[in-house]
């Protein structure tokens, strides 16, 4: 993982020595991570609900700043509690290749190129699905610059 991150919400979710985990503190300041604006956890919501997976309450909004060449490699979601919660992407700023797959690393790849704006929404079946970025290219977006930023809901309590 070659990302700036941060959290927003009941819960971040951090690294250290001790593994991957969430954690209702900022292990840099020691304080609470800061509160979910409303109008953050009501997009999520909506957006879960129109692929339908009702009654989704994010409690985590992991905020992930990608500079021009920084990916993420495949990985699965598993440190949330529930997996019964969908995930909520939003990206913004420059465009992305997004890389979905299945339950094996070695699964076979969809390829899906996510714009300023595009909400991608998994769970059910797939919320165990590999998945990942890669490396961002070289652009300028207006209201973000040379950079993307993805906010990923989750309901990790």
């Amino acid at each position: 993982m070659a990302v700036e991150t941060s959290n927003c919400g009941a819960a971040g979710w951090i690294s250290d020595r001790q593994g991957y985990r969430y954690s209702s503190i900022d292990p840099l300041s020691g304080h609470l991570w800061p509160a979910m604006p409303p109008a953050f956890g009501e997009l999520a919501t909506k957006a879960a609900l129109a692929a339908d997976f009702a009654g989704f309450e994010p409690d985590a909004c992991l905020i992930n700043r990608y500079a021009i060449g920084a990916g993420m490699g495949l990985h699965q979601d598993r440190d949330e509690q529930d997996f019964t919660a969908p995930i909520v992407s939003v990206s913004l700023g420059l465009p992305a290749r997004f890389r979905f797959g299945g339950l094996s690393r070695s699964d076979p790849l969809q390829s899906v190129l996510l714009q300023h704006g595009d909400v991608v929404v998994w769970g059910g079946e797939s919320r165990l699905a590999f998945h990942g970025i890669t490396p961002l290219r070289t652009g300028d977006h207006p209201l973000t610059g040379s950079c993307r930023i993805n906010l990923t809901f989750r309901k990790a309590r």
